[in-house]
C-alpha cells in the first residue's frame, strides 16, 4: 500500500492541502510544520482508540478512515488501543466514568483490534501496527510514573483544561484527572520505541494531544506534531452517530449493515457534501461533481447513496453492501425480495418495525398488527383502494389471506401501504 510521489496523479495537490479543502485539520501544533512532516516524505504516526465498549461506532470513523488516508499517502500508521488508559477513562464533562472491569476491558481490547484490522495495511514499507499502551503502562510502578512522568507536569496546567474546570465544582477523582499524564506518556513512549512523530485525534482531545507534545519536549525528545480533527455534527443538532434506534456500530452484531447503510443514505441534505469531504476517498473533482448533481436533483440523493455505498463497503465489504442496497429497493417494490439474505432482510424489517405473531391472521389483520393501519375497517379500506401489498403483490380482495407458503425463509412476510409505509411479520420466534 505504499504509495509515492512517482505513482502520484500529476498536478494533485499535496496531502495538507487536500486535508485542508476536505476540513480535517481544525488544531495543530503549526501549519508549516505539519505540513512539512505530511508532505515531506514517510512519517509515523498514531491515533488511539480506548475500550470503552465492545465495537467503535461511527463517532469513531473520523480517526480510522484518517488512518487510512495519511498510509495510502505513504505514512505508517500505530492503531493504538487503550488497555491501560480504558479502565482510567478519559474525564466527561457531566459526571465520573463507571470502571469496567479489567477482564471486561481485555475483551474489548481483543474485539476492536480485530475491527481495525481491515481499514489499513500490515504489509509494505509503511505498514500498520497494532499497539497497546498496557505495554508499558502496565509493567510501571507508582515511583516510577510519579518520578518520571508525574514531575513534568504543572498543576496549573492541567487545572486550566476545560473539561478538569467543568467537574471541579462537583468534584473529579484523581484517577480522572491522572488521566492526561498516561496519554501523553503514550506518544513518549511511542515516540521512543517506534519513532512516531506525529499524533492525530478528535477536537475533545487537543489538551491530552498538546500535553503528550509538551511532555516529550521536557524529555528532551522531538520534535514531534500533532492536528486535531473537527467535531462531526448534525445541522438540525441531533448527535452525530445516533439513529431512531440508538448508536451506529461499525460490529455488524450490533448495528446490522442494512441500518449502517440507511443511517447514511437517510443524512440531511444540509451535511451530505460535509460528510463526503470527511470520509470518501473520491477526488476532489469527483466530490463537486457529486455535490453540484445532488443540487441539481436533490430528490435523488445521489450523495447521500454514494455515501452509503462506500463506506459501507468499506466497513463490511462489498458483498454486505450490495445487500443492502438490494434490501432497500427490494422493500419499495423496486427488486426482488427472494434475492435477500435472512439475515439482511430481518436487518431490514427490524429497522422498519417487525411484529412477531404465533399465527397469521387475514391481510387485514396483518395490516393492523403491524402498526400500518389503527383499525380493521381501515385496512379494509386500504386494500379496496389498491394500497396493501403483500411481498410486493398487491392484494386485490377486502377478505384475501396468506399461508405459509407465502412465508420469506420460512417466517417474514413484508407488508407495505401505499409507495413508501411498510413493517414486517416475522411467525414465530
Amino acid at each position: 500500500m505504499t504509495v509515492t510521489d512517482s505513482n502520484l496523479p500529476q498536478g494533485r495537490d499535496s496531502l495538507t492541502d487536500e486535508l485542508l479543502w476536505r476540513g480535517l485539520i481544525q488544531d495543530s501544533t503549526g501549519l508549516d510544520e505539519l505540513r512539512a512532516l505530511l508532505d515531506g516524505g514517510s512519517a509515523t504516526f498514531y491515533v488511539g482508540f480506548d475500550p470503552t465498549a465492545p465495537s467503535l461506532h461511527v463517532g469513531n470513523l473520523m480517526q480510522v478512515v484518517m488512518a487510512r488516508r495519511l498510509q495510502l499517502a505513504g505514512h505508517r500508521p500505530l492503531l493504538l488501543v487503550g488497555g491501560a488508559t480504558g479502565q482510567i477513562g478519559d474525564p466527561k464533562e457531566s459526571a465520573e466514568r463507571t470502571l469496567n472491569p479489567p477482564e471486561v476491558i481485555a475483551g474489548w481490547v481483543r474485539r476492536i483490534h480485530d475491527q481495525l484490522s481491515p481499514f489499513v495495511s500490515y504489509t509494505g514499507e509503511n505498514a500498520a501496527q497494532l499497539v497497546n499502551n498496557l505495554d508499558w503502562t502496565g509493567e510501571m510502578s507508582v515511583v516510577e510514573f510519579l518520578r518520571d512522568v508525574g514531575k513534568h507536569f504543572p498543576v496549573n496546567k492541567m487545572l486550566a483544561r476545560e473539561v478538569v474546570k467543568a467537574r471541579l465544582e462537583t468534584g473529579i477523582s484523581y484517577t480522572e484527572f491522572s488521566y492526561q499524564l498516561l496519554q501523553a506518556n503514550d506518544f513518549f513512549e511511542l515516540h521512543r520505541r517506534h519513532g512516531c512523530q506525529l499524533q492525530y485525534g478528535g477536537s475533545d482531545q487537543w489538551g491530552n494531544i498538546t500535553a503528550g507534545v509538551d511532555y516529550i519536549r521536557r524529555r528532551g525528545a522531538g520534535p514531534v506534531e500533532a492536528f486535531t480533527t473537527p467535531l462531526v455534527t448534525k445541522s438540525d443538532g441531533t448527535k452525530f452517530g445516533k439513529s431512531e434506534t440508538g448508536a451506529v456500530w461499525l460490529d455488524p452484531q450490533m448495528t446490522s449493515p442494512y441500518a449502517f447503510y440507511q443511517f447514511w443514505v437517510n443524512a440531511d441534505d444540509r451535511d451530505v457534501s460535509r460528510y463526503l469531504r470527511y470520509f470518501s476517498f473520491r477526488s476532489r473533482e469527483e466530490l463537486e461533481e457529486l455535490e453540484k448533481a445532488t443540487a441539481e436533483r436533490p430528490q435523488a440523493r445521489l450523495a447521500q447513496r454514494a455515501l452509503a455505498e462506500e463506506l459501507t463497503t468499506l466497513v463490511h465489504g462489498e458483498r454486505e453492501m450490495a445487500q443492502a442496497v438490494a434490501a432497500s429497493q427490494a422493500l419499495f417494490g423496486r427488486g426482488s425480495l427472494d434475492e435477500l439474505s435472512p439475515e439482511t432482510l430481518r436487518a431490514a424489517l427490524t429497522e422498519a418495525g417487525l411484529v412477531h405473531l404465533d399465527e397469521l391472521p387475514d391481510v387485514a389483520g396483518l395490516l393492523k398488527e403491524s402498526g400500518l393501519v389503527p383499525s380493521m375497517k381501515e385496512a379494509r379500506r386500504v386494500i379496496a383502494e389498491g394500497g396493501a401489498y403483500v411481498n410486493n403483490v398487491r392484494i386485490a380482495e377486502v377478505d384475501a389471506t396468506v399461508s405459509p407458503a407465502d412465508l420469506l425463509h420460512g417466517r417474514y412476510l413484508v407488508l407495505r401501504r401505499g409507495k413508501r409505509n411498510f413493517a414486517g411479520v416475522e411467525l414465530g420466534r
